[in-house]
């Protein structure tokens, strides 16, 4: 059997589908394998924040027509980790009877997660006690301010390895 007068292409096609077929299993089972990590951008799952969407964007517009909150840390380093906020009303006045809850996790795995509560304040800033990191990079402060029946959530990514680098 000659396969140069044109019996070649169902052969060719068929490889293809058996190695593109074959191809597919090979990664579900790579990726089967590898570890998944949840979004917990609001300090909450994924799906709990999905189904409150609206809530927390309602919560947010209701928070910033009241009030501001700022991230005014001046020292981020993995050997001294100092998270500073300050927050005020519309009218710049400090307020000191907020309450934040910290989470300070890395955007990669959740193992290294640290929970910061009990800030000291003084004339509307909220600051947490200088802590060591594990691990230098990249990290992801989320917050989650609370004035009354108001509250916000407010995320911040930065880096240990320069101030200069922070995204809200």
């Amino acid at each position: 059997m000659k396969l140069s007068n044109g019996r070649i292409w169902p052969y060719a096609i068929g490889a293809s589908i058996i190695f593109i077929f074959g191809a597919c299993v090979a990664t579900i089972v790579v990726t089967s394998t590898l570890p998944v990590q949840e979004s917990d951008t609001y300090m909450m799952s994924y799906h709990h924040a999905d189904a409150q969407a609206n809530e927390l964007i309602n919560a947010k517009i209701d928070f910033d027509k009241k009030y501001n909150i700022e991230y005014v840390t001046d020292t981020f380093t993995k050997e001294k980790c100092v998270i500073a906020y300050r927050v005020s009303d519309k009218e710049s006045n400090p307020v000191n009877n907020a309450t934040i809850k910290v989470m300070l996790t890395r955007p990669s795995t959740h193992k290294n997660d640290q929970e910061i509560n009990n800030p000291s304040v003084e004339n509307g800033i909220y600051t947490f006690e200088a802590m060591k990191l594990p691990e230098d990079g990249r990290w992801d402060i989320m917050a989650q301010v609370s004035v009354g029946e108001v509250s916000r959530f407010y995320n911040i990514k930065t880096d240990t390895r320069g101030m200069d680098i922070v995204e809200y």
